[in-house]
């Protein structure tokens, strides 16, 4: 026999983590985030059609990545960067003040 008897265990939970996954993506997704169908018919799906649901899931149900809020990009489609923090010796206010403490110290 060239497979031992563990495998078809090992398969057994890999089909039920990548079920439980899929189901948890599901109930974990807002609702309108979910693709062509309403949430709870996802549900539904993943539910009843355990290895085939989950596949359907991440094909055709799972959002798509992370969108850009349209804020950050420009007419011509490049982003924008928002302005880095400044640190306190690049504040020319702070510069100033410091200089008139450091005076009035000596």
């Amino acid at each position: 026999m060239a497979y031992s008897s563990g495998m078809p265990l090992l398969v057994g939970l890999a089909l039920i983590a990548f079920w439980l996954y899929c189901l948890f993506d599901v109930i974990t997704t807002p609702d309108e985030e979910s693709r062509n169908l309403p949430k709870l018919l996802w549900v539904i799906i993943v539910v009843l059609l355990i290895p085939v649901g989950g596949l359907f899931w991440l094909l055709l149900g799972r959002p798509t990545g992370p969108q850009a809020p349209r804020s950050l990009f420009s007419d011509d489609q490049q982003p924008q960067r928002p302005e880095a923090p400044k640190g306190p010796d690049d504040d020319p206010d702070f510069l100033k003040d410091l200089e008139r403490r450091l005076r009035d110290e000596d």
